[in-house]
């Protein structure tokens, strides 16, 4: 049974590094915020998979804690930093963060924009579904987010004129 447990394993070591990370974690988001861990943006998804990196190696290496900790905080300044820059200098935050593009304008499937973000027709359909879209005519736009999601902007029936503030679409790609 060694290759399932050892009696060298190092258990009770690994409990309370899990119980210190934890800790860690809990108060690094406190203090910056629960965006850091968002999907966002692309930077904010590699942020989050090399905290998750940086875990794991804490956990299962010679990695001491502190250093750990040390390197995960030094991601969050960076994490800070890159934020307060993307709000003052927009070329750098059309470097960092990604576009919202549309999917559907109207009842008008684009194919284009769905092909160029690799979204397969079904993935926009069972969006639809999800969003309770009875009728393609219900659609006002479909929206692939700048974290990754879709949204779906519908009437509440096929035949109403309610009003549509323009403005939910300003940034969005019409074309690709």
């Amino acid at each position: 049974m060694e290759w399932i447990y050892s009696t060298s394993d190092p258990i009770l070591e690994t409990l309370i590094l899990c119980i210190l990370i934890l800790v860690m974690i809990i108060i690094v988001s406190r203090i910056i915020g629960l965006t850091s861990f968002s999907r966002m943006t692309s930077y904010d998804f590699a942020f989050t998979v090399a905290v998750g990196s940086l875990i794991a190696t804490i956990l299962t290496s010679s990695t001491s804690f502190v250093h750990g900790t040390v390197a995960i905080f030094g991601l969050l300044i960076l994490t800070l930093i890159t934020s307060k820059l993307q709000r003052k200098f927009n070329f750098l935050n059309k470097a960092v963060a990604n576009d919202p593009i549309l999917l559907m304008d109207g009842n008008k499937i684009l194919h284009e924009n769905l092909e160029h973000e690799g979204i397969h027709i079904n993935h926009l359909m069972a969006k639809l579904r999800e969003a309770n879209v009875m009728n393609l005519d219900q659609v006002r736009a479909v929206v692939l987010e700048t974290t990754g999601e879709v949204t779906v902007l519908h009437k509440s029936s096929a035949d109403s004129n309610e009003p549509f503030d323009e403005i939910l679409l300003r940034d969005v790609k019409r074309k690709v």
